[in-house]
């Protein structure tokens, strides 16, 4: 087949390329865009088209490859990656500034909470929250480890139910 028969053969079937090239691209343009592209790639390659095989199924996978290959290079055209040895944080922790009127109200209620306990459970507890050990504690305020350990459970208890409030399955 001759460049002349085979430009006649292909004209007269890539009418039928653009609906397809349509439900690809879902622009016109573009559409038009691929339709020539596809035309260009399969004129380009006539001798590697077989005579007596479909040529309307040969442009189709031709015009399929070369959507799927110009998606590609779309794809990662837009995507950035940093590869710089200095590596900057979008919207880090470190750069965001945070209202702290949250906080500030949730400490008083604690301080508040706290001043209600009794001391037998305040003292073991404010003691464990600074640091101390339970053993610690129990030398300094003279008192069993059992009792140290029991007391600091239950002043988490009445704190935990008097701070619901606070509580993240809450919010």
């Amino acid at each position: 087949m001759s460049a002349q028969e085979f430009g006649t053969i292909l004209f007269q079937t890539c009418l039928t390329l653009k609906p397809y090239a349509i439900k690809l691209t879902k622009d016109g343009e573009d559409a038009d865009d691929l339709l020539q592209e596809t035309v260009f790639k399969a004129y380009t390659n006539r001798d590697k088209f077989v005579a007596e095989t479909n040529l309307k199924a040969w442009l189709f996978t031709i015009m399929r490859n070369t959507f799927n290959t110009n998606y590609h290079k779309l794809v990662r055209r837009k995507t950035f990656v940093d590869t710089t040895d200095n590596l900057h944080y979008i919207n880090s922790a470190e750069s965001t500034t945070q209202n702290q009127a949250f906080e500030n109200l949730m400490g008083e209620d604690i301080d508040r909470e706290l001043d209600k306990l009794e001391d037998a459970y305040k003292k073991p507890f404010i003691m464990h929250f600074r640091g101390f050990k339970y053993f610690e504690i129990a030398e300094r305020l003279k008192i069993p480890l059992g009792t140290v350990k029991n007391r600091i459970h239950i002043a988490r208890k009445i704190l935990k139910n008097k701070l619901k409030v606070y509580s993240p399955s809450t919010n």
